[in-house]
């Protein structure tokens, strides 16, 4: 079943739980910290901002989490193997942090000790991203400044809940959005041009249950000259409503069924080859890794293990109207992540 959401309506009823899961192309429901019944210890709000060239990469975060904060940036180097990442946390935000409720307005602006970092929606397609560390690395500081351009159409919009009242996902990928801007960091300079640079947005807010895994892929970029690219994940909460598959093509969004993704190595051997199959064919694609982003943190009640690798996809992907899109080391990325948070 993929049930679409097609109207505005509050994202959550009175008793805190969500009025319609399902899917939507825009985002049509509205959500409201206020609306939230569980304790703030439990809420979950971020924006997770990628620009990618097939090249090099820069990854930004801001979460307030409730009772843990993070402020993150990753600068990662295709080409010569390497990433690194920085990722200051807070203790305690509960909301401070001011996330928007909504991914069409509103700024955000955190920092620390020896960092900040800046999102502006401008509101006409336009964001920009202002990021700064001291000592992000043996390379010393680092400063990005990047501009997100011709923000598409459409988008994935994902209302899901979990089996426990009062608990939700809410999330919205934009994709394939261009990109001009450049990163400083160890006396060389990065370049984004939009030519060939896409951004992807994760902008998120709900309440999790404690220990979830989850598996997410996402590329943008382009086909002939229009913008081309997908969201597929799955893992997290109950998907019976809808799966948050979808490929995006010229601003447009079609949605997809359910898409697997196959680890080689009983899925811990990230840096062999993977592939992906759909249930309806529309989505078939070898993937060649070029980089494992490995993090775990182990404190206590706070326990994570990230591995989003990056890489090349070679496949299919078909279209609603049976339009078939072939791509061939296509840069983008999937991950499968465990929490207990």
């Amino acid at each position: 079943m993929q049930h679409e959401i097609t109207r505005s309506i509050p994202l959550l009823d009175g008793e805190g739980n969500l009025t319609e899961p399902g899917y939507a192309k825009k985002l049509l429901p509205v959500y409201r910290r206020a609306d939230i019944k569980t304790s703030k210890l439990r809420i979950k709000e971020w924006d997770y901002y990628l620009i990618n060239n097939g090249r090099f990469a820069l990854a930004l975060t801001v979460a307030d989490n409730g009772y843990m904060g993070l402020d993150s940036i990753s600068l990662l180097n295709f080409e010569e193997g390497w990433e690194r990442t920085s990722s200051p946390m807070s203790f305690m935000p509960l909301g401070r942090v001011k996330m928007p409720e909504s991914s069409g307005a509103g700024n955000v602006f955190h920092s620390g000790r020896n960092h900040s970092i800046s999102y502006i929606n401008h509101g006409d397609g336009r964001r920009s991203l202002i990021a700064q560390m001291k000592n992000f690395g043996p390379g010393g500081s680092l400063y990005a400044r990047v501009e997100l351009l011709d923000e598409p159409e459409e988008s994935m919009v994902i209302c899901t809940p979990f089996d426990k009242p009062g608990h939700f996902y809410y999330n919205q990928k934009i994709n394939c959005m261009r990109a001009r801007g450049q990163v400083s960091y160890d006396g060389r300079s990065y370049s984004f041009e939009p030519e060939d640079s896409f951004a992807v947005l994760d902008w998120g807010r709900g309440v999790w249950t404690y220990h979830n895994t989850w598996y997410w892929g996402s590329a943008s970029g382009q086909i002939e000259g229009v913008p081309f690219g997908w969201n597929i994940g799955y893992g997290f909460g109950d998907a019976s409503a809808a799966s948050e598959n979808m490929l995006f093509y010229g601003g447009k969004a079609h949605k997809l069924s359910q898409v697997s993704f196959h680890i080689p190595g009983g899925e811990k051997d990230y840096l062999s080859p993977w592939t992906f199959s759909s249930d309806d064919g529309r989505f078939e694609m070898d993937f060649i890794p070029v980089l494992d982003r490995a993090a775990c943190t182990d404190v206590k009640l706070i326990k994570s293990d990230q591995h989003q690798v990056f890489g090349l996809f070679t496949g299919k992907a078909v279209l609603d109207g049976g339009r078939v899109i072939e791509v061939k080391d296509f840069p983008g990325f999937a991950e499968k992540v465990e929490n207990k948070w």
